[in-house]
């Protein structure tokens, strides 16, 4: 029997995540304070599920829209907090549900950015004790990993429940022992980006020679070997040779990029504007986004057949 779950925030992450719980048989409260938004979830699932090719009714049949956050969170057994990037929000999220759901339930914050000891700061023990970071990767139905986030108030039984109930659903949990900004994935995605960018200020390279060199060498590789089986296959002794000559040439500062500074002032915000680090028309941001989105779904067809070979 699936789990009663309810998804606070039904946009760009939120609507992904319940149709993610939805798929895996069980049966979600979607609330948003916006009810255009709200509104529109159903819809975006269905061309979601069109895409994977799997039939919309008996998803969106466990999918129930609600007027009311209490509403949502009423009876719930789970708790899936994805609104947008605001600490007081998110916090007000949290004690408003602590109050409504179930005293048990789980309770879990999307956020990409801010500790989740400090949403949890201001709650009631009982309430803290069950907040844990459950962040997942945009599309959520598309990729796989979720990252499992500790916190210091945190009962390690609710780490698990968190765990396990992601990995139920197909997903990839992995553990965050410490609650620090960015989490995993993103400190080493936005490692990467900052030397990019500093490249680019510099006159090394343009933005297209970036991409290029990540895309046709490395990037490749990373599907199938991560960084740590790399440094071990290279050899540990060599990889700090390399090191020794290279780390002290790159990019040190704690302060985003200048360049960025520049772009924006100058209007030049990214695809919004036809311009960012690239130059853009509005061809190539159609064709860009059914790339990734064909190839995320390629992916995700692969792993559904690993898995039921």
């Amino acid at each position: 029997m699936g789990l009663q779950v309810a998804v606070i925030g039904a946009g760009l992450m939120g609507h992904g995540i319940a149709q993610s719980f939805a798929m895996a048989g069980h049966n979600v409260k979607l609330f948003d304070a916006s009810e255009e938004t709200l509104k529109a979830a159903p819809e975006r699932m269905a061309a979601s599920l069109a895409e994977l090719g799997q039939e919309a009714a008996p998803v969106l049949s466990r999918v129930e829209l609600c007027a009311s956050l209490k509403d949502a969170v009423r009876n719930s057994d789970v708790v899936m907090e994805a609104a947008s990037e605001n600490l007081a929000l998110k916090r007000a999220i949290f004690a408003e549900a602590s109050e409504t759901a179930p005293p048990d339930a789980l309770l879990g914050s999307n956020t990409s950015s801010i500790p989740i000891t400090e949403i949890g700061r201001e709650l009631p023990e009982s309430a803290r004790r069950r907040l844990v970071g459950i962040h997942w990767w945009f599309p959520p139905v598309l990729i796989p990993l979720v990252e499992i986030v500790s916190t210091e108030f945190l009962d390690p039984e609710y780490f698990e429940r968190a765990f396990k109930l992601i990995e139920s659903i197909g997903k990839e949990p992995v553990r965050v022992m410490k609650d620090v900004p960015g989490f995993i994935g993103n400190r080493l995605l936005h490692s990467l980006v900052r030397e990019a960018l500093s490249m680019v200020d510099a006159g090394i390279c343009d933005g297209e020679t970036i991409d290029k060199v990540v895309k046709s060498s490395f990037g490749r590789r990373f599907s199938v070997l991560g960084p740590m089986e790399g440094v071990d296959l290279v050899d540990l002794s060599l990889v700090r040779d390399v090191h020794s000559y290279l780390f002290p040439s790159l990019e040190k500062s704690g302060e985003p990029s200048p360049l960025l500074d520049r772009l924006i002032a100058d209007g030049k915000v990214g695809v919004r504007s036809l311009e960012g680090v690239r130059k853009w028309t509005p061809g190539q941001v159609t064709e860009t986004r059914k790339r990734v989105s064909d190839g995320l779904i390629e992916f995700a067809r692969r792993d559904r057949a690993q898995r039921e070979k």
